[in-house]
């Protein structure tokens, strides 16, 4: 992920924020908080909140190695963890595995938390993002090669959040994708169901001509609110989400 690794997380990045990254095993976070909040004991709370959060879903999949491995729904006992039972039904609702949700579910676990301690916080995992704001903020669109890449932003508005706003690419980042999207970027109040989604409709867009038919699909389900789907030079939108030029 070299030069990805590099670039795509300049796209979020708020300079009224102090933004840094906090890592815990394979967990790579890119946070930002309030200046005046941020702290090295912030930082090692945060540590520990990660582990707080990965360990109930690693003594699970060590349990139950099929969840791991499941690329289509799959059912959970009353009794697991909850990021367990939230990210089964973030796959259920989108119809795909629950590990398609883990990035966005951790993402949303970590961000509620800080949120506690920031007015405003943005927590981005592999390209899926918690944000909590009291401003307008932009958030810019990496979609690989495609000319729109980097040249488009979602405008975020304080009464929007708390939001995921998740992308998948075909393209682009580790992530299993069966799709050739160059991205697909969805939001939801659940970050865990919008990272679902996003996978979900990724998976459908193989040329342009999918597009809209991704985009729809994200429309009739609950819960998501914005679905844009990016392809070479064509794109397709639905939802309430704001588009905006990014500054160059």
């Amino acid at each position: 992920m070299d030069f990805t690794e590099r670039t795509y997380r300049q796209r979020h990045r708020q300079d009224d924020l102090l933004h840094f990254q906090v890592t815990v095993q394979e967990t790579d976070l890119d946070i930002g908080v309030r200046r005046e909040r941020f702290s090295r004991e912030l930082v090692e709370w945060i540590e520990e909140t990660i582990r707080a959060c990965r360990k109930p879903l690693e003594t699970y999949i060590q349990q139950d190695s099929e969840f791991l491995k499941a690329l289509t729904p799959y059912e959970v006992p009353e009794d697991a963890p909850a990021i367990v039972k939230t990210m089964a039904e973030a796959g259920r609702m989108a119809g795909v595995g629950p590990m398609a949700a883990v990035a966005g579910a951790v993402a949303e676990w970590v961000g509620k938390a800080i949120a506690k301690r920031s007015r405003d916080v943005i927590v981005e995992n592999g390209g899926d993002i918690f944000m909590k704001t009291t401003r307008f903020r932009k958030v810019g669109i990496f979609a690989g090669d495609s000319p729109l890449s980097n040249r488009i932003a979602l405008e975020v508005h304080p009464e929007q959040t708390p939001l995921g706003i998740c992308t998948s690419s075909g393209k682009v980042g580790p992530s299993l994708s069966f799709g050739k999207a160059d991205a697909v970027v969805v939001l939801s109040s659940s970050v865990a169901l919008a990272d679902a989604v996003a996978t979900a409709c990724g998976n459908l867009v193989q040329s342009e001509r999918d597009l809209e038919k991704a985009v729809n699909f994200a429309s009739q389900i609950p819960g998501i609110s914005g679905c844009l789907a990016i392809k070479k030079d064509q794109l397709a939108a639905w939802g309430t989400m704001k588009i905006v030029p990014m500054k160059v």
